[in-house]
């Protein structure tokens, strides 16, 4: 994976982990509130594009749905290759996140699993665990 779409990836990713925490009214106990400030520069970025603007409202309105998840970073994507400015803004406000997500000890983010991204933390196992 490229590193603009790894970026792209975790954006995405935070963008769900957002929307989850309102839709659980959790959003006040996160421990980083870039989320909004993330999602908020996405949206001016993505403002008078009609397809952009919906593609983020989807994700938003419907965390859980895959191909809304795809097609948010396939924009999101192609908007930091024409900007390389918004690309620092969004490599930037996505580094705070894991650096935010690092202090509580190491987490894994099924939203991040999903999409291969991997922050060098140190994970351990307890439990049952099987693979396929």
């Amino acid at each position: 994976m490229d590193p603009v779409t790894a970026v792209a990836a975790a954006g995405v990713a935070l963008v769900v982990k957002g929307a989850l925490e309102a839709a659980g009214q959790e959003a006040g106990r996160s421990g980083w509130s870039g989320g909004a400030r993330l999602v908020e520069r996405i949206r001016a970025r993505f403002r008078g594009n009609t397809e952009a603007e919906d593609a983020l409202d989807r994700v938003t309105a419907a965390p859980d749905d895959e191909e809304a998840h795809q097609n948010l970073e396939r924009l999101l994507a192609a908007h930091m290759l024409l900007d390389s400015g918004f690309e620092t803004e969004i490599r930037r406000l996505v580094d705070e996140a894991v650096a935010a997500q690092g202090h509580g000890g190491a987490q894994i983010s099924a939203a991040l699993i999903k999409n291969a991204q991997v922050f060098n933390g140190k994970v351990e196992v307890q439990g049952d665990w099987t693979t396929s």
